[in-house]
């Protein structure tokens, strides 16, 4: 019995140690402990063994005994197995910085440091611009007149958004900008993503476009000149990256720039001749200022040694001789400017180059960091305004859209995608805001930004899915009533620019990650491209702990012992504690991954996706944590809190279960379910309850549903486009007088109160009220809300031969 004990003793000191990282000399210190009790109180074959066992971790575990002979023979197997990480990887991989997604890598994430990003809000001169400029600018035009009839944004609404300064939200105010937040533009953006064209046209020049890059690279001149002119809209900006062979992988790029002699202005000045091919440029048909990234030769060597000086970006005016640029693309649907470029034989002069001369070479580095950030905040914020509006539209119609004598709303079969899509809308919304504040703390998000980029445009793909499923015929039939359609038919323009959900699922969140965020890999490869032995050996070691430690903590979490301390709320706690273990869980597959597969998991997409699956739902749900915590939560929130935590957990555990399922080592995938869910999993879908509850109050007058919906186009103005979203609202509110009498004249009905001919609402309105069973105050009450609530349902109509571009080509099928 004294042998089990000192041998759960051995072990349980040995999994402490694991835990905490505590190192080698710790563990030594377990066993040799143990070891001398078990010699000295009966047990001395254990504690011999127990003894031996420290002296043989002993030799890896203590330095100076390692460094003299294992150390040189790990870092000569690892210098030759390790990939050779290119220059153009290496840019992308120091790009933006390391936050809260290096803590998920980590195993054991603080989570206190996320809550130290302290959300200050949005200032008072931030928060007067979103509810009145972004207002006007929302109920300037609507999807049909600028899909349909324009192609095109009012002519009025462009000077309006010149005039109050959209385009030049990130430009200082010393520029003549807003010097916005990162966290306003976000609001901006989703206030007015009701309109896919007014968004993408606002966003663009805000996130990817010259003035980013001129801000963080560009000359004191280049800055005097263009960001006064880009913040007041004299001049349009675009920028050309890809093209018909470079879209993901845009370091392909064939578009040349070489280095010669030109003339410019009347006099021979030293420049670069161009050659390119630009497709897919946003505002390129009116862009004024063109920013360019191409590859950059000097095969003369008039500026130094280097023959291939790598990719530059430049600003080129658009009546540059040689340019080509005004013809349009037609994304599907929604017509926002983008076009194609070309350029033969184009010289400019070296000062042209973003930054001068001195940035030759740097484009593909000032590419990725100024992506880095837009990422995080265009498409994101387009996906989390869909979400608030959607959650409007699609809980108030289904509210007052009645079938079987109820609202839709009531039916479980309209609940699920109901619930559903408020959930996708409550996780964007947190992830967006929570990311945001990070970038105003000084972060630059690189990994995160992918990871927003491709889920919450995912979400916004399932968001209106489900939004269009409960609107049914309401939202198939497009015209200027219907509000769904056009957004629906354009969600694949978000899901392919600024790098393809594909590409970006499968590559970069873990390729990325697993070198950037992981606390040793990039020390490791640091120190073989050094030859630094001494490095290496702390790196490598280091990263032998931390597998340890996952191995530790992942196992004891999952098994109910020894759960971390989380500094959050009862509600919250449960959730942050699990994104505890399955971080730790999920750090150790990496590596396990990483060392099985070798350098081939590069090459093996859907595990590389996989772990970013997990990945990239730790991080959402840290981000829904984040958010609860800060906020003022409302009636009804801790529902949608649970429901979205435990989707995105269950997400996570499905991942790794795919994962593990797939990797082709299987005794270690075998091993690694063993420690990682020893107990099998423990998230499934939300429950029932939670769907019913989160249906119900997104689709009557709650303080959820208008906290969901803030900072959206929700007031009706004089002058203004009608605004669905404010109709809706006022029908809601008034739903809670209404549902009584309609249940009264049903049951009357179904009685044969009132008369079987009585079919519509309006005639059995007016038959109750013959009747005495209303007053006349709510038949003049229902009158009114009958009338809007049918002019909700309507949809348009058209004449026969309006669709056709060709009228001659019409053929009429009746002579009459």
């Amino acid at each position: 019995m004294f042998q089990f004990i000192l041998l759960v003793a051995a072990v349980a000191g040995l999994l402490e140690v694991m835990r905490r990282e505590a190192g080698a000399v710790s563990a030594i210190g377990v066993l040799a402990v143990t070891g001398v009790i078990g010699l000295l109180f009966g047990a001395p074959i254990l504690g011999a063994l127990l003894l031996l066992g420290g002296a043989i971790l002993a030799v890896p575990g203590i330095p100076a005994l390692r460094r003299r002979w294992l150390s040189p023979r790990i870092f000569a197997l690892f210098d030759n197995a390790a990939p050779k990480v290119s220059a153009t990887e290496r840019s992308a991989l120091e790009a933006g910085t390391v936050s809260w997604d290096g803590e998920l890598f980590s195993g054991r994430p603080r989570w206190q440091r996320l809550l130290d990003y302290r959300n200050e809000g949005l200032t008072e001169e931030e928060r007067s611009f979103i509810e009145h400029q972004c207002s006007v600018a929302a109920g300037m035009t609507n999807g049909w007149e600028t899909a349909r009839e324009r192609a095109d944004l009012p002519e009025a609404l462009w000077d309006y958004l010149k005039r109050e300064g959209f385009f030049g939200m990130i430009i200082p105010k010393q520029y003549g900008g807003l010097g916005f937040s990162a966290k306003a533009q976000s609001a901006v953006l989703q206030k007015l993503a009701v309109n896919e064209t007014l968004m993408v046209s606002v966003g663009v020049p805000n996130s990817l476009g010259p003035g980013e890059l001129l801000l963080k690279y560009g000359t004191q001149a280049q800055k005097d000149h263009y960001l006064p002119r880009l913040a007041d809209g004299r001049e349009i900006p675009c920028f050309g990256l890809t093209g018909p062979r470079a879209g993901s992988d845009a370091t392909s790029l064939p578009d040349t720039g070489v280095v010669c002699r030109g003339m410019h202005n009347g006099e021979e000045v030293l420049g670069l001749r161009l050659n390119f091919e630009k497709r897919w440029i946003t505002l390129a048909p009116i862009a004024t200022v063109v920013g360019l990234a191409f590859r950059m030769f000097d095969p003369e060597h008039l500026l130094g040694d280097d023959t291939d000086l790598g990719i530059t970006c430049a600003l080129i005016p658009r009546n540059t001789e040689g340019m080509e640029i005004g013809r349009r693309h037609h994304p599907i649907g929604s017509p926002f400017m983008n076009g194609p470029i070309v350029g033969k034989d184009v010289f400019i002069p070296l000062d042209y180059i973003i930054g001068g001369p001195r940035m030759a070479g740097q484009g593909w580095r000032m590419l990725v960091e100024c992506l880095s950030v837009g990422r995080c905040i265009t498409l994101p914020s387009g996906a989390s305004g869909v979400g608030r509006y959607a959650i409007g539209w699609t809980g108030g119609y289904s509210r007052i859209r009645r079938q079987f004598n109820m609202p839709v709303a009531d039916m479980e079969g309209v609940q699920e995608p109901l619930a559903r899509l408020s959930a996708h809308a409550y996780i964007a919304q947190a992830a967006v805001m929570q990311t945001a504040n990070l970038i105003d703390h000084g972060e630059k998000p690189a990994v995160p930004s992918a990871i927003l980029k491709s889920q919450l445009t995912e979400f916004q793909r399932h968001i209106l899915a489900d939004a269009m499923d409960i609107h049914g015929g309401r939202a198939v039939t497009l015209g200027p009533r219907n509000y769904l359609g056009l957004g629906w038919s354009a969600v694949p323009v978000s899901i392919t620019v600024e790098g393809a959900n594909i590409m970006t699922r499968n590559l970069m969140i873990f390729g990325q990650g697993a070198i950037r965020c992981h606390p040793f890999v990039l020390k490791e490869l640091a120190a073989k491209e050094a030859q630094d032995l001494d490095a290496f050996d702390r790196a490598f070691f280091g990263h032998i702990g931390l597998i340890f430690g996952n191995a530790a903590r992942a196992s004891l979490q999952a098994l109910g012992i020894a759960r971390p301390r989380v500094p959050f709320d009862e509600i919250a706690s449960p959730y942050a504690r699990d994104v505890s273990r399955l971080s730790a869980a999920f750090g150790l597959c990496a590596d396990a991954a990483m060392i099985s597969v070798g350098s081939g998991l590069k090459k093996r997409e859907m595990l590389s996706a996989r772990l970013g699956d997990v990945l990239s739902n730790l991080y959402l749900t840290s981000m829904v944590l984040k958010q609860w915590q800060a906020g003022d939560n409302v009636e009804h929130e801790a529902a949608l809190l649970h429901y979205s935590c435990r989707t995105l957990l269950f997400r996570a555990e499905q991942a790794l279960v795919e994962l593990l399922d797939n990797l082709p080592n299987r005794a270690l995938a075998r091993s690694l379910k063993l420690i990682v869910m020893p107990l099998g999993r423990r998230w499934a879908k939300p429950a029932d309850g939670l769907t019913r509850e989160i249906a119900k109050a997104i689709s009557t007058d709650t303080a959820l549903r208008r906290k969901l919906t803030a900072d959206t186009w929700d007031r009706q103005e004089q002058g203004q486009q009608d605004n669905p979203l404010a109709r809706y609202n006022a029908l809601v509110a008034e739903y809670e007088r209404a549902e009584p009498i309609y249940r009264t004249i049903s049951k009357a009905y179904a009685k044969g109160l009132l008369p079987a001919e009585a079919l519509h609402p309006e005639q059995r309105l007016e038959a109750a009220l013959d009747a005495g069973l209303i007053d006349e105050a709510d038949a003049r009450f229902m009158r009114r809300y009958e009338q809007e609530v049918l002019d909700m349902l309507t949809v348009d109509d058209f004449a026969f031969d309006a669709f056709a571009s060709h009228k001659d080509k019409v053929v009429w099928h009746d002579a009459a």
